[in-house]
This record gives structure tokens, C-alpha cells and sequence, in this order.
């Protein structure tokens, strides 16, 4: 009998999931491909109290270290090094602040698969000129010594391909993860009792290319039904500044980030629609999960957007544009845009289908 290939998952936190869509891609590879590979994730120890040393199978090995910023730089090249000399497959999450060490892989013969995510991390906004300088260095060092590439999306391949000359392969995200969750449910019920009425529903971190300012701008005087609009307020001026200003607007709930993920569930389920206002993403993991809860979906109009909806949503780029799709948006067709992306999200956005198309490259590399 063979032995399993050892792959070692770095770049990320670590799992169960706790932060964002990376980990939670590591969490589903982990829970559907540890019977195939032998997995083991690099973990973030102060994110978790209790410290196993397995999950579903995988491996699980802790740093006293921040996988973020500066720290991070090190949490990545000490266990990138490390899985080297142990791993025959590095599967690296996300380059942007370390994508520098991709070529110490020729230091060994394991092979290195590099996940950019799914957008040009260079162009965003909310990076000072420095920091965007050094995230395009880190992904063009990546892209040119990986083993393989991994995209998000169609457009994230072809810009890799247009800035570094680097082939990728097009691996999306699951969404299906999401529960539906009945508005009756005594959990929630009583603390969230809008969700009996109409309502819409986005989801962002308080950062300026997410465009919060232009979906309340928009519910400003729109008056037939309210937003509810979840976020990280306090983590940056944008949001402080924009929670001050609307806190008391009649029209809107301004609810903190919510990490219990039935309760977001339950907020985001019952909602008539969700606004996905993320100008710079490849394939949202906040999209797909929408998607998969059967919502139907208004989208901030980037082309990514539209590949990942399949060009079925109803899109906007302006506060006056969001205000006149949702004066003419009725129940009809907001029935009919709920069909369609269910059933783009069940076909393309599938923890099973993500994690065998990860299987398959594995066992090819």
C-alpha cells in the first residue's frame, strides 16, 4: 500500500475557521480530503484557547506567533521551511506579505502550490504606495517560482498571466456551508425580530473599496424597507465615521460583526436580498455563501462580480444606481434571481466540487 501524500497547508491561521475565507477553504480541504493525504495546518495559537492536535483527520501544529502583518512574514517562512524538509506538497495560502520565500522550494523536492486568492491585492485602495509595491513583489516572486498557481477566477488568471507571465489554474470557493435557518428559531428570534419583515442585508469589512458609504448613501431615502448592514465598524476611520453618521437613521440596522456563524446565517437568510457591495474581490466567499443561502443577489458591478453571478444578479456602481434598482426591483423578480443563483451556487460553488478539484491536482503534481 502507498503512503499518503503529506501535505502541509501554510499562509493561513489555521482551522476550525475563525477568520476568514483562506482558513475557511483549509477547514473544508481538511474535512474532505484527510482521508486521501495526510494534511497538516499551520495554526496561529492565540487565535485558540483549546489547542487540538487533530482536526478531522489532519494534523494541527501551533505557533506563538501572529499569522498577520509583520509577524507574519516569520509565521510563514519558519513553517514554510519546516514543511520542506517534512511535506511533499506545500500548499501556500495567499502570498501577499511572503510570497518572497516561494523560491527556497528548490532547497528541496517538495512541490509548492501557491493560492493568490482572486484579485490584484496591489490595487487596493486602502494600501499605502509602499505596501502595494511589496504586495505585486511578493505575488510576481510567487507566481514565477511556484510549482503551480492556483486563481479564483477567470480574470485573476488572465491578470497573472498579463502582469507575471504566470499560468494558473481556476479553482473557485465553496459556499455551502451556509444553513437556512427558520425566523421562529428561539435563538434568535427575539434579538433579531426585523427578520419577519422585508429587509436587505450586506455584509463588509469597514474598508473603502467594500463601498458601505454607497449602500447606505443609497437607503438614505429609499423607504421601503430597511438595510441591515454588518460590519467591523470600529477597525478603521472609514467605519467609525460612517456608523456615527447613520446609527440613527430609521431606515437602517447597523448591527457589529457577527461570529457565530448560525446567527450570521439567520440574519443573512431571511433577508429578501443581499447587497454584495465589494469592488475588489475575485470570488467572494461572502457572495458564494449568499448565493447558497438562496438569496437573491444586488451586486457592486466589478467583472468579478459578474463572472462569479454568471451575469444573472442585478448590479450597480452608484448610490443613484443601487436606489433605482431597488425602486424597480419587485417580488417577482427578485423570486426569479433567487433561482438563478442557488443554481449557479450549486453548481459551481460546492465544498465537494472545491475539494475535488484539489484532489485531483494533488495526486498530479
Amino acid at each position: 500500500m502507498s503512503k499518503k501524500i503529506k501535505v502541509h497547508i501554510v499562509g493561513t491561521h489555521g482551522v476550525p475557521a475563525k477568520y476568514g475565507g483562506f482558513e475557511t477553504l483549509a477547514d473544508f480541504l481538511c474535512q474532505n480530503l484527510a482521508n486521501d493525504f495526510d494534511i497538516k495546518v499551520y495554526c496561529n495559537a492565540s487565535k485558540y484557547k483549546e489547542k487540538p492536535r487533530s482536526y478531522h483527520g489532519a494534523k494541527l501544529e501551533y505557533l506563538s506567533l501572529d499569522a498577520s502583518g509583520v509577524q507574519g512574514i516569520v509565521y510563514d517562512f519558519i513553517t514554510y521551511v519546516k514543511s520542506l524538509y517534512t511535506a511533499n506538497v506545500i500548499l501556500y495560502l495567499s502570498p501577499v506579505g511572503s510570497g518572497f520565500i516561494t523560491p527556497l522550494r528548490f532547497l528541496s523536492n517538495t512541490k509548492v502550490i501557491v493560492n493568490h486568492g482572486g484579485l490584484n491585492e496591489w490595487e487596493r485602495e486602502k494600501l499605502s504606495p509602499f505596501q502595494k509595491k511589496w504586495a505585486k513583489f511578493n505575488h510576481r516572486i510567487a507566481a514565477k517560482f511556484s510549482t503551480l498557481n492556483i486563481a479564483d477566477n477567470i480574470l485573476y488568471k488572465k491578470s497573472l498571466q498579463d502582469n507575471f507571465n504566470s499560468d494558473s489554474s481556476v479553482i473557485r470557493y465553496g459556499g455551502d456551508h451556509v444553513t437556512k435557518i427558520d425566523t421562529e428559531d428561539k435563538r434568535f428570534a427575539n434579538k433579531y425580530s426585523f427578520v419577519k419583515d422585508k429587509y436587505a442585508v450586506s455584509v463588509s469589512r469597514a474598508q473603502i473599496d467594500n463601498n458601505i458609504h454607497i449602500v447606505l448613501e443609497a437607503f438614505e431615502s429609499f423607504q421601503d424597507y430597511k438595510i441591515v448592514l454588518v460590519s467591523n465598524w470600529s477597525i478603521s476611520k472609514y467605519g467609525i465615521d460612517l456608523k456615527e453618521k447613520y446609527t440613527n437613521h430609521p431606515n437602517m440596522i447597523l448591527l457589529d460583526a457577527i461570529y457565530d456563524k448560525d446567527e450570521l446565517d439567520y440574519v443573512r437568510g431571511n433577508a429578501a436580498l443581499y447587497i454584495h457591495s465589494h469592488s475588489r474581490c475575485g470570488t467572494a466567499p461572502s457572495l458564494v455563501e449568499a448565493m447558497n443561502l438562496e438569496n437573491a443577489i444586488v451586486s457592486f458591478d466589478a467583472l468579478t462580480n459578474r463572472e462569479t453571478t454568471k451575469n444573472k444578479a442585478t448590479y450597480f456602481s452608484t448610490a443613484k444606481e443601487l436606489q433605482n434598482v431597488l425602486n424597480n426591483l419587485d417580488d417577482s423578480q427578485i423570486e426569479i434571481n433567487k433561482k438563478s443563483m442557488i443554481n449557479i451556487a450549486s453548481t459551481h460553488y460546492t465544498w465537494s466540487k472545491i475539494s475535488s478539484e484539489y484532489r485531483e491536482i494533488i495526486s498530479k503534481i
